[in-house]
């Protein structure tokens, strides 16, 4: 069949892929073979507005038939990586190689030598894309996402907290300063100036909440007897494919080991619960973030695997 290849077009096109990736979901058992809609808005918001600033018009591209359906989406995440999001439809060698061209030609990112290399992104079981990419001369990496879900049809643990802290939904005014204050130290543990930036200029976290999906009484926090946000979640629900996404979850160094990362994904979970929502998912590449996660019932997961060449 005659695809017709042509670059992002505006917000005309991000809604496009919003639907095209609600529709992929369940077409591959729920299954996280394509992007969910949740990470495509987070990376939109956050990605593009907060770390890359990237112009979507020439990272994106979309196939799509004389109809005008979509068959695929070629994506960056981060500077130097491809995904491929591909209806089960159009599975084909010859798109997915001319996917992986494409990316080849525009996404690459310069090394040192001023070499480029690109990251392909392949499911562990996707052996038609892990031919094309051995094919082309890419090996396989050393740092793979595990893609963990659980299903929500049962009991939920209580979240069990240590005397004096509480969960809270995410609020305005000083709240937000200690949130984003709380997410720099967090993610920057050595940097004490980053967490201090991070607070002074709040618009990076307002870009978050532009996102259709967010809402403020999912995006949690525990405070410690302080007042300080010790650690923080934020959770996402899509009501048309009735999934939640945990992005991102994390923990103030200080108030590690105190439980606070368990207790606020059961809070989550719960929350997503009484919404109607079948299925959970969160993404995780260390071995400590694997750990918390299971033991709040993700323990059910496929690999998303690296694929590197030198262009």
């Amino acid at each position: 069949m005659e695809l017709i290849a042509h670059p992002y077009r505006g917000d005309e096109d991000y809604w496009r892929i919003r639907a095209f990736l609600r529709e992929v979901l369940p077409l591959y058992g729920m299954r996280e073979r394509c992007w969910d809609v949740i990470r495509w808005d987070y990376w939109r918001w956050h990605g593009i507005e907060n770390i890359e600033h990237l112009r979507l018009e020439e990272v994106v591209t979309l196939w799509e038939t004389p109809e005008g359906r979509i068959a695929a989406v070629l994506t960056p995440e981060g500077i130097g990586e491809a995904f491929l999001h591909v209806h089960p439809d159009f599975k084909m060698p010859e798109l997915e190689a001319e996917m992986i061209a494409l990316a080849e030609q525009r996404l690459g990112k310069p090394g040192e030598d001023g070499r480029p290399a690109l990251t392909v992104w392949a499911n562990q079981h996707d052996e038609l894309r892990q031919r094309l990419l051995l094919e082309r001369g890419y090996a396989r990496g050393d740092w793979p996402e595990f893609q963990r879900r659980r299903r929500l049809d049962g009991p939920i643990p209580e979240s069990v907290l240590p005397p004096g802290y509480t969960i809270v939904p995410q609020g305005d005014g000083a709240q937000l300063l200690e949130r984003c204050y709380a997410s720099g130290l967090a993610f920057h543990p050595n940097d004490i100036q980053y967490a201090i930036d991070n607070r002074a200029d709040v618009g990076w976290y307002r870009n978050i909440q532009r996102a259709p999906l967010y809402r403020r009484d999912l995006d949690l926090n525990a405070l410690a007897p302080d007042g300080a946000c010790a650690a923080f979640c934020t959770v996402w629900f899509d009501d048309v494919t009735r999934t939640g996404v945990f992005e991102p979850v994390a923990t103030v160094p200080a108030h590690q080991r105190k439980g606070l990362g368990r207790a606020l994904m059961f809070e989550g979970l719960r929350r997503l619960q009484r919404l109607g929502a079948t299925l959970a998912y969160v993404g995780s590449y260390s071995e400590g973030a694997g750990a918390l996660y299971a033991s709040a019932g993700f323990t059910d997961f496929e690999l998303c695997e690296q694929w590197v060449k030198r262009l």
